[in-house]
C-alpha cells in the first residue's frame, strides 16, 4: 500500500482528501501547519505528498525548498494544492520543481486522477531499461538521468517527458497529448505546466538542451544531436 502526506492547515479539506485516497486503497498520513509536515515526511519517506503552500508554522514553499535539499525526501513527487491560483504563483511552484499543481477548489476526482498519474510515473519500467541518445542516457530502473556519465537530477515527472521525447525522435508532439500522458490532464486549454518543465528541463539538459525543438503550433520534438 502506497502511502500519502498530505500538508493542509484546513481540517475539512484535510478530511475530504484523506478519505477519497483512502478509498481508493491509499494510506495516508497528514499535518496542519509545515513544520510537522515536515518531519513527517523525513520519517515516513511517502511516496507522495500533497502540499498546501499557505501552511501556519513555515509555508509550503519553505517546506518545499527543505524537502529537495534532503537526500530523503529530494526525490518524493509533489502535487501543491493550494488557493493561489494566480498564473506567477502557479509558475513560481511549477519553477520550483513541484510535478503537479492543483488550485483550490478543487475536484476530488480530478486529484485522484493526477495522484494514480504521478505515482504511475515513478513505478519501475518494464522491457528495455537503458535509453540512450546524443550524449544523454536514461535508466527507467532507476529513473536516473546521465549526461557524458554525469548523473543529472530530474524530478520524475522530467524524466518522464524527456523519455517520451526521446522514444519518439523525430516525430513533434503534440501540447495537449504530452499533457495527458504525462499528467494525465484532460482539461489543457489554459495549462502552462508543460512550458514550465520543457524550460526547467532544458536549463539542466545545458548545451544539449538544443536537442528539444519547439514545433510551433504543434508542441516539441526532441532531435539527436551529434556533438
Amino acid at each position: 500500500m502506497q502511502t500519502i502526506l498530505i500538508a493542509e492547515d484546513e481540517k475539512d479539506i484535510r478530511q475530504l482528501v484523506s478519505f477519497n485516497l483512502e478509498r481508493e486503497s491509499f494510506s495516508t498520513i497528514s499535518s496542519g501547519d509545515g513544520k510537522t509536515a515536515l518531519s513527517l515526511a523525513r520519517s515516513n519517506i511517502p511516496d507522495l505528498i500533497i502540499l498546501d503552500l499557505m501552511l501556519p508554522v513555515m509555508d509550503g514553499f519553505e517546506v518545499f525548498k527543505e524537502l529537495r535539499l534532503d537526500s530523503r525526501t529530494k526525490d518524493i513527487p509533489v502535487i501543491m494544492l493550494t488557493a493561489k491560483a494566480q498564473l506567477d504563483d502557479i509558475i513560481a511552484g511549477l519553477e520550483m520543481g513541484a510535478d503537479d499543481y492543483l488550485t483550490k477548489p478543487f475536484s476530488p476526482k480530478e486529484l485522484m486522477l493526477r495522484v494514480k498519474a504521478l505515482l504511475k510515473r515513478v513505478k519501475t519500467s518494464t522491457g528495455s531499461t537503458i535509453i540512450e541518445s546524443s550524449q544523454i542516457r536514461l535508466d527507467k530502473n532507476t529513473l536516473h538521468c546521465f549526461i557524458r556519465e554525469e548523473k543529472i537530477d530530474l524530478t520524475p515527472t522530467e524524466f518522464k517527458l524527456l523519455l517520451i521525447l526521446i522514444e519518439r525522435e523525430g516525430v513533434p508532439q503534440n501540447r495537449n497529448d504530452l499533457l495527458r500522458e504525462v499528467w494525465g490532464y484532460r482539461e489543457t486549454a489554459n495549462s502552462r505546466t508543460l512550458d514550465t518543465h520543457v524550460k526547467r528541463l532544458r536549463e539542466k539538459l545545458g548545451e544539449l538542451s538544443r536537442c528539444i525543438e519547439t514545433v510551433r503550433g504543434v508542441g516539441y520534438q526532441y532531435r539527436n544531436i551529434i556533438s
